[in-house]
């Protein structure tokens, strides 16, 4: 197995320490087995998390992590007890992302969502929301939200019946027309995914569903090819991948966290270098203006053509 990247190491222990805190004692090959992790790479998590803590750092600081005869015990540091404070930002911030949560058709925590937004807008109080107090609604640019086909996806892909969908690819910039086998629609850095069997590519395929401006019945059913869903990489590599190079400075170093990259090396500046397989270099090309002077392209040198022509097209429309 490859290494975890920061990100898949997050969302493990944000599972993993309530359960061990609510299991004390579970075996090292249990978590293991739950996690899909291999034990090396647990005992790296462990050891990260016991060096988890706020200033000053003291005893009561940090959170304890034990490993005595295969069995794990964590306790949780003297801070979690202590209630959460948010500034009137965090807490009005926290609200409005809340309430566009909240429209997510199908949300099995809902109700629970409903509660807490209730009782932060009772927190928060007039002076702070002033007329946003019960009338935050999600914008409608006037095509269907991604939370609108999460209910026909999720019930086509657990029925295993045929879509036709209408999907913008960012790499061509156009909208075009798919036959799909959807299987599987899970959520993951912050974006919905339907993975299916793209039958005009005859291959498997991810679409975004905010991506997706219509989708059709067909009438017509499949049979599962059992296609990967959660936890899956979010690029699917392919013998027609082009290996790019780039240096990425400070500002842009999530690139390698949120897209499947091969680490290079860094240098002493700060600066590291990864290699980003892609099939589609215009669609790389829109990413790199959007990085500015924060990456920079080793290899190949036709990318950097294809970025300054971007550039150039930007700036003319401001012009």
């Amino acid at each position: 197995m490859r290494p975890s990247r920061a990100s898949e190491r997050l969302r493990r222990l944000l599972v993993l320490v309530p359960y061990v805190v609510r299991h004390p004692g579970t075996p090292l090959a249990e978590i293991t087995r739950l996690f899909d992790v291999p034990e090396d790479e647990l005992l790296a998590d462990l050891n990260l998390l016991f060096m988890t803590g706020l200033p000053p750092y003291g005893p009561g600081d940090l959170i304890d992590v034990v490993v005595e005869e295969g069995r794990v015990w964590i306790e949780m540091a003297d801070h979690f007890a202590r209630p959460l404070r948010l500034s009137r930002n965090e807490a009005v911030a926290l609200y409005l992302q809340g309430k566009a949560l909240l429209g997510t058709p199908g949300l099995p925590e809902a109700p629970a969502l409903a509660s807490a937004l209730v009782k932060l807008e009772e927190g928060l109080g007039p002076e702070a929301l002033g007329e946003l107090a019960g009338r935050v609604e999600a914008a409608d640019d006037g095509r269907p939200a991604a939370g609108d086909l999460l209910e026909p996806l999720m019930r086509a892909a657990g029925e295993h019946r045929r879509l036709e969908i209408e999907h913008y690819s960012a790499a061509r910039d156009e909208t075009l027309t798919r036959r799909i086998d959807p299987e599987e629609v899970f959520s993951a850095m912050g974006n919905w995914y339907v993975v299916a069997w793209d039958e005009p590519a005859d291959a498997e395929r991810m679409f975004r569903i905010d991506r997706i401006r219509a989708v059709r019945p067909t009438g017509e059913r499949f049979e599962p090819r059992g296609l990967a869903g959660a936890g899956r990489p979010l690029y699917s590599r392919s013998e027609d991948d082009v290996p790019v190079r780039l240096r990425l400075g400070p500002g842009a170093r999530w690139v390698s966290e949120y897209y499947e990259t091969e680490p290079v090396g860094t240098a002493k500046d700060g600066t590291m270098e990864v290699i980003l397989p892609t099939r589609q270099l215009p669609w790389l090309a829109k990413l790199l203006v959007r990085l500015g002077g924060e990456a920079l392209v080793v290899e190949p040198a036709e990318l950097r053509d294809l970025a300054r022509e971007v550039a150039d097209r930007t700036l003319a429309r401001y012009r």
